[in-house]
């Protein structure tokens, strides 16, 4: 089994048995996806975003949704002229769900995705599906299906630019200074300590660490403020339990603050 989908399992289990078993009260899916366009971009390139609404009260999740939840999974592979697909993702929440914590969105998520097509004279389509968790009272998974041809004549969505406004600044516009993480071999992988200087993001902080490998998981983060540093601890360990090398150009550090996230892509040595 590819170790990103046990991965998956485990957590739902994880989130399942947290929060109680799946209670047979919940009829028919709670979740529905559209496709909503957006036009095409200065360079040629297809804006567009999934939309996921949820019935009230249920939430799904971030691409790194904490130790209970599980990220969406998304299939493009019956897509028409699709040449590269980019999502930007809008700073998520963060839940806490019976002592664990969780990050994603309430409601409704909406994924803005810029997608380069193959031969810029030919329409694109859409196809396929996307694995989400989403919770309320219980947890269970959604799939859902989209087939949609984007209307290069659209004009702009408020809805996708409201979402693309809420990205999270990058480092330069969060004006960090620098970010260095420090890797220590422990008993199960290896412990990340990263030091960011940077303005505070406003309230409490909480420091997201990506080890940039689909094939390893990172634990909660640890973080907190020493003067303007802020310093976040994680364990990153391997599915097979296997050794395993850190690229730290790869590590993704996302800051969630009460004023706004910061999204620091790669660290140096220290």
């Amino acid at each position: 089994m590819n170790i990103h989908k046990t991965f998956l399992a485990a957590a739902l289990a994880v989130t399942v048995g947290a929060i109680g078993p799946v209670s047979a009260q919940v009829v028919g899916s709670v979740a529905e996806l559209d496709i909503l366009d957006g036009g095409r971009t200065a360079n040629g390139a297809y804006l567009g975003a999934l939309r996921v609404t949820l019935q009230d009260g249920w939430k799904t999740y971030w691409r790194a949704p904490g130790d209970a939840g599980i990220p969406p999974q998304f299939d493009w592979k019956r897509s028409t002229n699709v040449g590269s697909v980019s999502i930007t993702w809008p700073a998520p929440d963060v839940f806490d769900q019976n002592g664990l914590q969780s990050i994603g969105y309430e409601n409704q998520m909406v994924l803005p995705v810029e997608i380069s097509p193959k031969n810029p004279a030919k329409p694109v389509r859409l196809k396929g599906t996307v694995d989400l968790g989403v919770c309320k009272d219980v947890c269970i998974p959604e799939r859902l299906g989209f087939d949609h041809t984007l209307n290069a004549e659209a004009e702009r969505n408020p809805t996708i630019a409201a979402a693309l406004a809420k990205r999270p600044y990058s480092a330069k516009e969060a004006r960090v200074a620098n970010a260095r993480c420090h890797l220590t071999p422990t008993s199960d992988g290896m412990q990340i300590e990263a030091r960011v200087t940077m303005p505070s993001a406003g309230g409490r902080e909480i420091a997201v660490i990506e080890p940039g490998n689909p094939e390893l998981w990172a634990s909660q983060t640890d973080a907190k403020r020493q003067g303007g540093t802020l310093v976040a601890t994680s364990e990153v360990i391997n599915a097979s339990g296997g050794p395993f090398a850190l690229d730290r150009s790869k590590i993704r550090i996302t800051v969630l603050g009460a004023n706004h996230a910061v999204d620091i892509l790669g660290c140096s040595a220290g």
